[in-house]
């Protein structure tokens, strides 16, 4: 398979334009205004070094530095309760900012809060795995591995969940072709069929919004309708009948010929 190259800002050039409007920014409160958020960060604080924190959408957002993600996720779970954590991810900053931001969802069932953790690390900067604190982490951290190529140390089983092993690139970053890249149209033919039946199959068509009329399959009314999975024909439809061969129970049979146009609205 081709080695995948990068298309820098590939998606903001072709896709991006004024007329998409950009969210306005959430209110951000201070931590002072919540008595359990406050006591969080305090003792957080007493440990750790935190960067920023506030409130945001209802819940406490903190900064803390790489290295110490395991060591403040497992405070969270063994002293302040945040038994749960729901969600891990990372946002690709890598053309704007030159990092992955990698946030941590916590969840606390008896505060009935929730906390997000959050820091910034550069390209090939690697991050430690928090399997051992939380079982949820295990599949979330392979897929920012898959997604984003963020390489998470001390993970018990650190490959790919996604996609295919042999993959080149990371499907989520910002750079990645919305369609995959050209060696992308060829994977699955070359590697069910081989690559002896490109010119008999074709490249896979990529395109989620295509839609072809003479695909009674996957469209049956467009142009002319046709029944499902009939060849397409650009003569006029024979249908004539607007419900199924047996109706719909209770519902009186529609025919196209005792149809009426009316000539104005009632």
């Amino acid at each position: 398979m081709r080695e995948y190259v990068n298309r820098k800002d590939s998606q903001k050039k072709v896709y991006f334009n004024d007329r998409f409007k950009t969210p306005n920014r959430l209110t951000r409160l201070d931590v002072d205004s919540d008595e359990i958020f406050k006591g969080d960060l305090e003792k957080l604080s007493s440990k750790f070094k935190i960067n920023d924190a506030y409130i945001e959408a209802g819940q406490m957002v903190v900064w803390i530095e790489p290295e110490d993600n395991t060591k403040v996720l497992k405070f969270l779970k063994n002293h302040l309760f945040y038994n749960n954590l729901t969600e891990m991810s990372a946002v690709d900053f890598l053309e704007s900012r030159g990092e992955f931001e990698i946030f941590y969802q916590m969840l606390s069932m008896k505060k009935r809060k929730r906390m997000r953790v959050k820091f910034s690390i550069k390209e090939q900067e690697a991050i430690k795995s928090a399997t051992d604190i939380y079982k949820s982490a295990d599949w979330a951290e392979r897929e920012v591995y898959d997604m984003f190529g963020v390489v998470i140390t001390g993970h018990p089983y650190m490959k790919r969940i996604l996609m295919p092993d042999d993959w080149s690139g990371f499907p989520l970053r910002k750079s990645y072709p919305l369609h995959g890249d050209e060696s992308a149209q060829w994977y699955e033919i070359d590697h069910i069929y081989g690559k002896e039946y490109r010119d008999v199959i074709g490249p896979e068509i990529r395109d989620a919004g295509l839609i072809e009329k003479e695909n009674t399959r996957g469209y049956a009314r467009i142009g002319k309708e046709v029944h499902f999975d009939e060849p397409y024909s650009d003569e006029p439809s024979k249908i004539t009948e607007y419900q199924e061969e047996r109706g719909v129970f209770l519902i009186k049979k529609i025919k196209k010929s005792k149809s009426v146009t009316l000539k104005k609205r009632h």
